[in-house]
C-alpha cells in the first residue's frame, strides 16, 4: 500500500505542521514510537541538543510521514499523549535533580562538624564584636563530608553566616576519629574586611590574609 494512500493528503496538513512537544523531550524514545528512526541520532553526544530542536521543529511532519493515522484526531490525540509523557518525565527528572542539590546543604546543616564548628563561632567574642549576636547559617552550604565504614571520615564546608551588625562566611575543616569529630581548622571571613577571623588551625595552614601567627 502506497504512502499517499495511508495518510491523505501525503504531506501533513499545515494545521498540523507544529511544534511537537513530544519528540523534543523525548527525542529517541519517540521517534522509535513514531517510526521516525532518524531520531536515533539524539543518543550522539553533541548531537543531541541540535537533534532535540530538530525533532520538535520537524517532528510532526516525520511521524505524519512515516506512520499510518487513522485520521487527524487520532494523529493529534497520539501526539499530545507523547507531548504530556515528556512533560512528566522531565518534570520528574528536574524534581529529582533538585531533590539531590537540595538534600546536599541539609545533610552537611544536619552534622556534628557543622554543629560544633558554629558552636564556636557563636561563642568566639571576635566574631560577635564583627557579625552581632544571633549568628544563623545562610541555606546553601557547600564543601563535602565523608565518612569512611571505620568510623573515620573529613569534612569541609563554607558556611555563610548573618549577624545583627553583617555577614560573612566560615570556613572549616574536620576529621573523624573513634566516632567523634574534631574541628581543624576554623576561620571567619568578614564581609568588607581584610583579615579573617582566624579561631582554630590546629595544623598550622597558611590561611590568606590572616595575621602571622595565627
Amino acid at each position: 500500500m502506497s504512502r499517499e494512500a495511508l495518510n491523505e493528503p501525503a504531506e501533513i496538513p499545515p494545521h498540523l505542521d507544529r511544534w511537537n512537544w513530544g519528540a523534543f523531550l523525548l527525542n529517541w524514545i519517540w521517534g522509535i514510537g513514531n517510526s521516525t528512526f532518524i531520531a536515533l541520532l539524539a543518543l550522539i553526544p553533541m548531537v543531541n541538543i541540535v537533534m532535540m530542536i530538530v525533532l520538535g521543529a520537524r517532528g510532526s511532519r516525520w511521524a505524519w510521514r512515516n506512520r499510518y493515522w487513522r485520521d487527524e484526531e487520532h494523529f493529534r490525540r497520539t501526539q499530545r499523549h507523547w507531548a504530556i509523557v515528556g512533560v512528566l518525565i522531565w518534570g520528574a527528572v528536574i524534581a529529582l535533580f533538585a531533590g539531590m542539590v537540595v538534600s546536599v546543604p541539609i545533610s552537611m546543616r544536619n552534622s556534628d562538624a557543622y554543629r560544633a564548628s558554629m558552636e564556636t563561632v557563636r561563642a568566639d567574642p571576635q566574631v560577635r564584636e564583627a557579625l552581632g549576636d544571633n549568628i544563623s547559617s545562610k541555606f546553601w552550604i557547600t564543601g563535602a563530608i565523608n565518612v569512611q565504614m571505620g568510623g573515620t571520615g573529613a569534612a569541609q564546608m563554607e558556611i555563610p553566616v548573618q549577624g545583627d551588625k553583617g555577614s560573612g562566611t566560615v570556613t572549616t575543616q574536620a576529621v573523624r576519629t573513634g566516632g567523634e569529630w574534631h574541628v581543624r581548622l576554623l576561620f571567619v571571613t568578614i564581609d568588607g574586611a581584610n583579615a579573617p577571623i582566624v579561631l582554630i588551625n590546629k595544623d598550622s595552614l597558611s590561611i590568606p590574609n590572616a595575621a602571622i601567627g595565627t
